[in-house]
């Protein structure tokens, strides 16, 4: 029989703070959480502006003598996900530590880390390396800390499909829950890319915006004078939990993972298909696993990123799959609040979907002021909107054609 899978703890670290009510009202409020980059060195960039967690501090979750030995992005997903299981409040020493996970999505890893002792080896010779080089650069750093602080044995890796990472972290996690492998995980995305190699790659690509003088205005997705994505960092972990084991516990249920969809466009490493055939098979496939109508989804959080062929890409999806529905369905893109978090997004935006799903508030879409007008479809532009929610599709589609949906709804027992 198959298991139910529900949402009991959030956390995450982010441009618009480090604490889950609090990054939630200023998204609300139509906060910006994107600001000026300082170009270290004295090096020049295209993209000046980034979504950067300038409060956040590892403490006290991380000693100071060991903060050297972890990197930002793992940092970033270690709070986040030490605050989802406070939120939850799931006693790991409790549990059966073989029935427990840490899925933890992440697209690039430790860049500044390996920025850093390349410099060193270019200077100083191969003898000056760090000896934690490696263990902070691994993408599977992030769940492997939180699985050592919680002492969890069973399924603990990384998730890599660049912007679709998170998402894909968190399907694997609810099919492990529901087919009975396993009873509580954490689960989410992390990212820490606003560095020197990160900033100059996608500059290098075109794909950032380079609205430099205005950075809060910068992120404009499905307005037709966007520019590129602004390029952001922090994480999203969730406590996912087998039903009865939560009920067991008396924890407080915030929302119920029903379903998911997994594609690939396979036509070309960084550009959308542009039709939005495949992004819209994900879509519909996430329908079908949720056993949901068109009509009976309510929101989506958009994949949104505001780059000139995703933003039209994915509006085909949408139409493709929801047909007439599509014109009743509120979307938001919460990357125009705090840029795109690249494999930690998703994460995040599941939090904020699971935050919307609650309280019944669509976040908006900042910036839109002169929507594309091959972006047709009711963005919730500049004012967040009061909505009767029950259920919600967030998108995350990344390069190498990876396009990844979850699918929540409110809890009913």
């Amino acid at each position: 029989m198959c298991k139910r899978v529900v949402i009991t703890g959030l956390g995450l670290v982010s441009p618009l703070g480090c604490e889950v009510e609090t990054a939630w009202r200023r998204l609300r409020e139509g906060e910006s959480g994107v600001s000026p980059w300082a170009e270290p060195d004295g090096l020049e960039f295209r993209s000046k502006i980034a979504g950067q967690c300038l409060d956040f501090s590892p403490a006290p979750y991380i000693e100071p003598k060991d903060v050297k030995k972890v990197e930002r992005f793992a940092q970033f997903a270690y709070v986040a996900g030490i605050r989802a299981v406070e939120q939850a409040g799931v006693d790991f020493s409790r549990e059966n530590p073989f029935r427990c996970a840490s899925i933890v999505g992440c697209g690039v890893g430790g860049l500044a880390e390996i920025e850093r002792q390349d410099e060193k080896l270019a200077k100083s010779g191969p003898s000056r390396i760090s000896p934690f080089t490696i263990p902070k650069i691994m993408l599977n750093a992030a769940s492997a800390h939180l699985a050592i602080r919680h002492g969890i044995h069973g399924p603990v890796y990384g998730v890599a499909t660049a912007c679709a990472s998170a998402n894909n972290a968190m399907i694997d996690v609810y099919k492990a829950i529901k087919c009975g492998e396993i009873d509580v995980a954490l689960t989410g995305g992390t990212e820490a890319a606003v560095s020197k190699l990160g900033v100059a790659g996608f500059g290098a690509m075109r794909a950032l915006s380079e609205r430099n003088d205005a950075p809060e205005k910068a992120s404009r997705p499905f307005d037709a004078d966007r520019d590129g994505f602004v390029i952001g960092e922090g994480s999203g972990v969730l406590v996912f939990e087998e039903l009865e084991h939560a009920k067991k516990r008396g924890a407080n249920i915030l929302a119920e993972v029903v379903g998911y969809g997994a594609t690939t466009d396979a036509t070309h490493i960084t550009q959308p298909d542009e039709e939005g055939v495949y992004a819209g098979a994900a879509l519909e496939a996430t329908l079908r696993s949720a056993g949901w109508n068109p009509e009976d989804v309510d929101y989506i959080n958009a994949h949104g990123t505001a780059t000139k062929l995703g933003d039209v890409a994915e509006t085909a999806a949408i139409k493709r799959t929801f047909g007439e529905s599509a014109k009743n369905l509120a979307i938001s893109s919460t990357k125009s609040a705090i840029g795109h978090l690249l494999g930690g997004s998703g994460g995040v935006e599941l939090v904020f979907s699971v935050l919307s799903l609650r309280d019944g508030v669509v976040a908006p879409t900042l910036n839109l002021e002169n929507p594309d007008p091959k972006c047709d479809l009711d963005y919730t532009p500049l004012v967040a909107k009061e909505r009767k929610i029950d259920r919600v599709i967030s998108n995350s589609f990344g390069f190498g054609g990876h396009n990844a949906c979850v699918a929540i709804e409110r809890f009913v027992d």
